[in-house]
């Protein structure tokens, strides 16, 4: 495991819980991107101002430290649009299947000890172990 970095880990994990909490304590909102995302196209909403600044935060932020030369390594993207746009397509699908995102059911829902959202992150977790066995191991 070349990659195996604890201290950036702990750290990125606490950054991502505060944000969590503050967005939480600052708005009464759950930071589950899917959920948030989905408030943008709605166009009755009120609450854009947030949803949009918090969007944003996650695009800008990546391009912001790769430009600062962090030294995020680039990512492997597939050969073909078309596997983005399925797999893309299929995320959304299962969101909306699931009732949420991983980022709102794993950190917020769980730490609401959410009953729902910890049998949502257990089957995230076990479908991503076998994901990579798959994908790893058998093609």
């Amino acid at each position: 495991m070349a990659n195996f970095t604890p201290v950036s880990a702990a750290i990125g994990g606490v950054l991502i819980g505060l944000s969590a909490v503050l967005l939480m304590l600052s708005t009464g909102r759950i930071a589950g991107i899917s959920g948030i995302f989905s408030g943008l196209l709605n166009l009755r909403g009120e609450d854009k101002g947030w949803r949009i600044a918090f969007v944003a935060g996650l695009i800008l932020a990546p391009i912001l430290a790769g430009l600062i030369g962090y030294g995020m390594a680039q990512p492997k993207l597939p050969m073909s649009w078309a596997v983005i746009v399925v797999a893309g397509l299929l995320v959304g699908f299962g969101t909306r299947l699931g009732g949420g995102c991983t980022s709102g059911h794993g950190i917020c829902g769980i730490g609401r000890l959410s009953p729902r959202s910890i049998a949502a992150t257990i089957v995230f977790m076990v479908t991503a172990v076998i994901t990579v066995a798959i994908t790893r191991h058998v093609l």
